[in-house]
């Protein structure tokens, strides 16, 4: 078993779009987790490997965690939590500066709203940050200053739960206290008291900018990104005021004592923003109720409260702290944040829920978690009860025997005794993507045989082109359906994609499992009054994670005419769209019809319908859709989005055609027992679509297996085992060109320099356009090369022919056949397996990597994507399955990490301890890794090596690697404005020489066996010579190259399209000494300091003989310099 090997743990960097909004509540801030540097740990932490399935048991079951976890949870824990005595200490400094410095502001008297407002912009450069609607200049209430009545630090930083990555800058929340004297029993209606905050900011803002004992930074942001909550931002200063070195800055937010306004007026159910000529006289039950603003206000009311709360959580509990600084994390790697931008589930959300849940929450009002937990079982709680736990359809209300349900979309944890529901801050599809995220992080967590922290801690899951299958952006325009202000205090973009994800989850429905809106990064206020106010222009961002299985379907089926209603709202919603229909089982329904085109699929058909429909023509005619162009990559091959099954179908029929036609043959000595397709082309994975037509044959064979039924007169011994097979070819084609109209079928020789292989094959040509290279497997084979490889007196050279030779039976007969059927199976049960794979390839072949990497370990790469797609959940696109891919192979560890694969997830622990020890032993054995460089096992194939043996070398695997990195970095960098082609775009720099091939001889080469068939289209199958079909000019310059200059160049080309051959010179034909034997061509080197003559590698020579070997298929050949 493999023991676990040492490796740096990093978080992986948050993109800036996933951090928009970070901020706490005033309760509780968490700290701004910036898009900076990598997290790289100094100290080693143990990486778990597949192996050590065996201590997983247990934490499946909830109990304590396993040592080797536990040692990876608190290194994370160590290198996430600040070091509050070293590096806080001038920040600390900075916080009692500011303390003395706001206590010494002088007050202010009260003032009607126009003076106190002109008063400030003339004697004063700082902006009244004034949330929308403006105080009218005839306002009856006053603002005033006086000295605050309290100031704390509040927020992850005074509770310890904080966390800082990198060179995140930690936010130190400093919570200052308004009097009561300032207010007014009815402050709470209409935004007066929010007015009075503004003012109160502002006169902070002045004073602290104004004084001469410091010269902080100062700013203007938004608490939560909530425009009825402006704060103070406090930036190191110079000198004594700089404090840079602690990575974090001061916010000044504001407070008031929970008294001055009584709970029951600020309930989610009641209506605080009233209109009319007397809106103080308004009934409560007359309007409409104003949640948001509400809790808004009460937030303001609950600093102290909730700092006990969670203080009193950590005394009561040893694990609260460590279970919130988990929570953070796994926040934080999935873009959640308390902030409306970050989904307004952020740290303070994670940590007063976990409070509240250790005093109910559970059955008949116990409660939901143990103060005994440890921070891993409490962190697993938490989000077991997340993702169990529906808040809208069954809200929770804690200290509460009343129900204050105000928008039956939104979840609902109402803490009773602060009269605030703590997810106020969500959306219907942020609270969606929480209980997603939680119970995929479950289901990861609960696998017991293999190691997930890093998908779960450590992963930066927000990356918007792997996290959804499709992304649409579009601009915020002014919709008709928001005309008029609502009541609540929601800025127009939040109340915008609430429309947007009512009309695209209801025109949607079952096409999709998942939707999510991201909002873009919230604009400041501008601190001078003299600065103008930003104009915003917004784009949002909708992720969608697909349904494969019917995002294609063309027909939907409404309500039947005879239910009035649901007609009548169905019509409402799509309009001229719908249609009455009658089917085929006679009933009548209303339905949508939608028809499939490449350019434009059915989702993008329903979504710009939709948008046009319900947030109006300009919104329409912003949209831009994500991902739509890695489908097009494929157009040429008929596809991407085609379904795999029916593009593929004619070559699975003309497959079981040859099957059934073999097995009808009548005159054969033994009956045949199986045939055994073993091609990429009957495995739905070939970069390009097997073309049958009556004209013109495939150019390639499709590669099968024929095995009859055991019999004692095959002979033993293998040369004489070969002649056999060559008679039994033959008369199988000649049985098939009997028994088949127009069938043709011709013996072929192969490996005749190699006594131990297979030596012939035979093509068979279907009038239909098939074509088959039929080989026959004995499995009496294996036992004569394992018989043969025990013999003591075999020569050595003897031996490694043997072992090669029962290598290539074991690949090519064993598990060929068996690889096939797997991904066959597979291609069935995803439908974007198939156009993943083929792109995957395709990227492959790009880069001149088509002969080193063997299209089985392609397969076997997107296989794990697919069945281990931790940690999102399984691919429903081209450019998901493609990138995540891309990001496995960028991140795999080779050398270290055997790649495991579950084709049917029924492995158990003992087999996968297996395979580990089988990689153990070939790294004990080939340290070096000149044999085998990477270790490719399955389910199927345990052994490892099938496939990689042949290559990829060890250079060749770190090239893979290389650009699987680069490409990642490309499409991280450039998001959302990725342009596909650009992965694709392979370079020719980092070669010695390319040889540039004729392109005009290639494809006559292709071509000379349809010549005829050019003229006269009903002379085409006539004219054929089949003796060229499957015949490739350049696969065979290649092959001779790589005969004779293997030893010396390592050769790189596209076998789909290539027009270039690019070469890498061997360094051991560089400067030698001379001796007889060499295997290329050398010249002499003058070298000082050496007694022997030396010797080198005469490359002007070499490549002479390169490009004349090429005859016309070369054109020129370039020398890198």
């Amino acid at each position: 078993m493999v023991q676990p090997a040492p490796k740096k743990r990093k978080l992986s960097p948050v993109d800036e779009a996933g951090r928009d909004g970070v901020s706490s509540d005033d309760a509780a801030s968490e700290e701004s987790l910036s898009d900076g540097n990598l997290l790289r740990s100094s100290r080693k932490v143990p990486k778990i490997s597949n192996t050590t399935a065996n201590h997983r048991p247990a934490l499946a079951h909830g109990a304590s965690t396993s040592s080797i976890l536990q040692t990876q949870i608190d290194h994370l824990l160590a290198k996430v939590r600040p070091d509050y005595e070293r590096r806080l200490t001038r920040a600390e400094n900075a916080v009692h500066k500011l303390r003395r410095i706001i206590e010494d502001i002088p007050s202010r008297d009260a003032k009607p709203v126009l003076e106190a407002e002109c008063e400030q912009q003339q004697k004063h450069s700082v902006r009244i940050p004034f949330p929308e609607p403006h105080p009218k200049e005839d306002a009856k209430y006053t603002l005033a200053f006086s000295k605050p009545a309290n100031i704390n630090v509040v927020g992850s930083y005074a509770c310890r739960t904080a966390i800082q990555v990198g060179d995140d800058r930690l936010e130190i929340d400093l919570a200052i206290t308004m009097p009561i004297s300032l207010f007014q029993c009815k402050d709470y209606l209409n935004y007066r008291y929010f007015h009075k905050r503004a003012y109160y900011l502002a006169c902070l803002a002045t004073g602290i900018e104004e004084s001469n004992k410091c010269t902080f930074s100062i700013s203007y942001t938004y608490q939560n990104d909530n425009d009825l909550q402006p704060v103070i931002i406090i930036d190191p200063g110079q000198g004594e005021d700089d404090f840079s070195k602690s990575k974090c800055r001061v916010r000044i937010i504001l407070a008031i004592d929970g008294n001055v306004f009584p709970i029951s007026k600020t309930l989610p159910n009641k209506n605080n923003v009233r209109k009319g000529p007397d809106p103080e006289a308004l009934k409560d039950h007359a309007s409409v109720a104003t949640p948001f603003y509400n809790a808004s206000l009460r937030s303001e009311c609950t600093s102290m409260s909730y700092l006990k709360l969670l203080h009193g959580a950590s005394l009561q509990s040893d694990g609260f702290a460590d279970a919130c600084v988990l929570g953070s994390t796994w926040l934080r790697q999935r873009g959640f944040a308390s902030g409306l931008r970050g989904g307004g589930f952020g740290p303070f959300e994670w940590a007063s829920t976990t409070a509240l849940l250790l005093q109910g929450g559970g059955l008949k009002g116990k409660p939901a978690l143990s103060k005994g937990y440890s921070a891993y079982q409490m962190f697993k709680a938490v989000l077991h009860y997340l993702s169990v736990r529906d808040l809208v359809a069954s809200p929770l209300y804690l200290h509460s025997s009343t129900t204050y349900g105000a928008d039956a979309a939104l979840p609902m944890l109402f803490d009773g005794l602060r009269g605030m529901n703590t997810l106020f801050k969500m959306t219907p599809w942020s609270y969606a993507m929480l209980r997603h995220e939680a119970g995929r992080t479950l289901q990861l967590l609960s696998d017991p045989l293999a190691d997930h922290f890093d998908a779960c801690f450590i992963s930066n899951v927000h990356q918007y082109t792997q996290r959804f299958d499709c992304v649409v952006t579009m601009p915020v325009t002014q919709s008709p359906a928001l005309s008029e202000k609502p009541a609540d205090a929601l800025e127009h973009i939040i109340l915008f994609c609430h429309l947007i994800y009512k009309a695209l989850k209801h025109g949607l429905a079952d096409r999709i499992n998942l939707m999510s809106i991201e909002l873009p990064s919230k604009i400041g206020i501008p601190l001078r009054s003299s600065e103008k106010l930003t104009k915003e222009h917004y784009r949002v961002q909708i992720g969608l994670l697909l349904n494969p299985e019917k995002v294609n379907r063309s027909v939907d089926h409404g309500p039947s005419a005879e239910d009035k209603k649901s007609a009548a709202d169905f019509r409402k919603f799509w309009g001229e769209k719908a249609e009455l229909r009658r089917f085929k089982d006679g009933s009548i329904q209303e339905s949508l019809i939608w028809t499939p085109d490449t350019w434009s699929p059915i989702l993008t058909q329903i979504i710009l319908y939709l948008i046009h429909r319900h947030m109006g023509d300009d919104a329409a005619k912003g949209l831009t859709f994500v991902g739509q162009a890695f489908d097009h990559l494929l157009e040429s091959q008929r596809g991407a989005t085609s379904d795999a099954i029916t593009i593929y179908q004619p070559a699975m029929n003309a497959c079981e055609t040859l099957e059934k036609d073999i097995r009808s043959l009548e005159g054969l000595p033994l009956q045949i027992r199986q045939v055994s397709p073993a091609d990429p082309q009957l495995r739905f994975s070939s970069t390009n679509i097997p073309n049958l037509d009556s004209h013109y044959s495939q150019m390639r064979p499709a590669n099968v297996y024929v095995q009859f039924e055991g019999s004692a007169r095959w002979p033993d011994d293998l040369e004489a085992v070969q002649m056999t097979k060559i008679a039994f070819l033959l008369k199988i084609g000649e049985l098939l060109e009997e028994a088949v109209s127009n069938l043709t079928a011709r013996l072929g020789l192969e490996n005749t320099q190699y006594a131990l292989l297979n030596t012939a094959f035979l093509d068979v040509f279907y009038p239909t356009g098939a074509f088959f290279r039929l080989r026959i497997h004995h499995e009496r084979e294996l036992n004569l090369l394992q018989r043969t490889l025990r013999e003591k007196a075999y020569s050595a050279v003897g031996r490694e022919e043997t072992a090669a030779a029962l290598s290539a039976y074991k690949r090519n007969f064993i598990q060929a056949p068996l690889h096939t059927q797997a991904v066959r199976t597979l291609s069935t049960r995803f439908p974007l397996f198939s156009p993943c794979m083929r792109l995957l390839k395709k990227w492959r072949d790009c880069h001149l990597l088509s002969h080193h990497i063997s299209d089985e370990l392609i397969e076997l790469l997107t296989v794990h994507t697919f069945v281990h797609p931790s940690p999102w959940s399984v691919p429903g696109s081209v450019m998901t399955g493609f990138l995540r891919t891309l990001t496995f192979i960028a991140k795999w560890d080779w050398h270290n990490t055997p790649l495991i694969v579950d084709f049917n997830d029924e492995m158990s622990v003992e087999e996968i301890e297996s395979i580990n020890v089988h990689f153990e032993a070939w790294r004990k054995i080939d340290p070096a890794m000149n044999r085998v460089a990477v270790f490719a096992a399955s389910n199927i194939d345990p052994d490892g090596i099938s496939w990689t043996e042949t290559g990829p070398s060890k250079v060749i695997a770190a090239r893979f690697t290389g650009l699987a990195k680069a490409a990642c970095a490309k499409f991280i960098a450039q998001g959302l404005e990725l342009r596909p082609d650009v992965l694709f775009a392979g370079s020719t720099e980092d070669y010695d020489f390319v040889v540039h091939l004729n392109q005009q001889s290639v494809q006559q080469g292709h071509r000379k066996g349809v010549e005829r068939g050019d003229v006269f289209k009903n002379l085409r199958l006539q004219g054929q010579d089949k003796s060229l079909l499957g015949f490739n000019p350049v696969q065979s310059y290649m092959a001779e190259l790589r005969t004779l200059y293997g030893s010396s160049v390592l050769f790189f080309h596209n076998e789909q399209s290539g027009r270039v051959i690019a070469g890498l010179w061997n360094p051991q034909t560089g400067s030698r000494p001379w001796k007889i034997g060499l295997q290329y061509s050398t010249m002499p080197k003058l070298s000082a300091g050496h007694d022997q003559p030396q010797v080198t590698i005469n490359k002007s020579a070499t490549l002479h003989d390169i490009a004349k070997l090429g005859g016309d298929l070369v054109s020129r050949v370039e020398v890198k310099q």
